[in-house]
């Protein structure tokens, strides 16, 4: 916060156009005069839970909308994979009606509507958790993105300033607004409900490369030869163990200052900022999914997926091609984890598919 806020004094630096200057620099370029502070308006600057409330929020409508998109991308793992549509039947969900997991196995079954590989008849009777529970696991992080988003809202709409003051009761009190317990234990929590959704992602990832139910080893026509997708589960396994490792509460924690007087501190700035890179660790596993999905659903032809699914690989398919034979992997990861991030800043803020 003193950072940000110096430039306003003329002091300290700022980024213009990629390059790094002075504040006085800009300040005469621009000619601004900086600010004159007044009684308390340096403190009020400094003070309060703006920059985990902004981080929080920014990574907040990232989980929403990836929280969605991974419905898509976990309904074309179950069609590669071949999975049964009865775990997504709306009467399992009545009679545990979470929200997130309603919403989730509906819009499982909207994207695989019409699909004739759903339809076929299936050898195996249950599939792997990693995706008959597609709908518990994904729907629980939604209810927890759910409820941190009502403890954000109830935050950047609130003061936190310290002292306080009332002008029309004529009163200044000294509290603590400040604290930011109440979003660093919703950052935790956020953090938590992110680190779930790449473990099972991951989890899927892992099921696609193993040989079974007629796919073939590591997704490519000649495995013995070829590695193929066996590093991509490496680097998605390893992103994820990185977000379990983070998912430690930082709200936990808390360290004496200010000679005894500030003796338990939130943490919450810590939070924000490891959720910040937890979403973007979430990013690159749903994308590695989504390279691992539409690689295994090839081998699905000539059966063919629903509408939805159909148009969606043929748009992934301009940005990323098929793998016959073993490639520089990484850059056809890090288009995939494009094409996710561009999906989901396309997207609205919204629950259904």
């Amino acid at each position: 916060m003193a950072h940000l806020s110096l430039p306003l004094l003329g002091l300290g630096e700022v980024v213009f156009e990629g390059k790094k200057y002075s504040s006085a620099a800009i300040n005469k370029k621009f000619n601004w005069e900086p600010i004159q502070l007044k009684s308390k308006e340096g403190l009020a600057l400094l003070n309060g839970t703006q920059f985990m409330s902004a981080y929080g929020v920014y990574s907040l409508l990232k989980a929403k909308k990836i929280s969605t998109f991974m419905d898509v991308v976990a309904a074309i793992s179950l069609e590669a994979y071949d999975g049964r549509v009865e775990p997504f039947n709306e009467l399992i969900h009545k009679v545990r009606p979470h929200n997130g997991q309603f919403i989730t196995s509906r819009n499982i079954l909207k994207i695989i509507e019409g699909s004739e590989i759903a339809a076929q008849d299936k050898k195996h009777v249950q599939d792997p958790y990693s995706f008959r529970c597609i709908p518990q696991v994904h729907g629980a992080s939604k209810d927890v993105i759910t409820h941190v988003q009502k403890v954000f809202e109830t935050e950047i709409n609130s003061v936190t300033d310290n002292p306080t003051i009332f002008p029309e009761e004529d009163e200044v009190i000294s509290a603590g607004n400040f604290h930011g317990q109440p979003l660093a234990m919703a950052l935790d929590y956020l953090g938590i409900a992110i680190a779930e959704l790449g473990s099972i992602s991951e989890r899927r990832i892992y099921k696609l490369i193993g040989g079974t139910r007629n796919l073939p080893p590591f997704l490519v026509s000649n495995p013995g030869l070829n590695s193929g997708f066996m590093i991509p589960q490496y680097a998605a396994a390893s992103v994820v163990s990185q977000n379990k490792q983070l998912a430690t509460p930082c709200s936990v924690d808390t360290i004496d200052s200010s000679n005894g007087q500030e003796d338990h501190v939130s943490m919450g700035a810590n939070a924000a900022t490891k959720v910040a890179r937890m979403m973007d660790n979430l990013e690159k596993i749903v994308g590695i999914e989504l390279l691992n999905a539409a690689q295994a659903l090839a081998f699905r032809k000539p059966l063919k997926s629903s509408d939805y699914i159909e148009n969606l690989i043929a748009a992934y398919r301009d940005e990323v091609p098929f793998v016959e034979q073993d490639i520089e992997m990484h850059l056809v990861i890090q288009k995939s984890i494009a094409f996710v991030k561009g999906k989901c800043t396309e997207m609205t803020i919204k629950d259904f598919v």
